[in-house]
């Protein structure tokens, strides 16, 4: 695990201005996107074998087809 809680991506560099964390919902399969400040933030973890991915702005994960979580 990366410095901040994030995970590398194996031969990939995260680019430090794309911190908007794309996550899947288990139970809905909902794609939702979560900035930095926002409640769970902190705990969302970014599994890319599941589909999950990093966005750079939040007009991309919109673009995307990605909503913005609630809290």
């Amino acid at each position: 695990m990366a410095t901040g809680g994030y995970k590398l991506i194996p031969g990939k560099t995260l680019n430090s201005a794309c911190m908007i964390k794309g996550n899947i919902s288990i139970h809905s399969k909902e794609r939702i996107y979560h900035v930095p400040g926002q409640e769970n933030y902190a705990d969302t973890q970014i599994s890319p074998q599941y589909g999950e991915r990093w966005f750079c702005s939040e007009a991309e994960a919109r673009a995307a087809g990605w909503r913005k979580a609630g809290r």
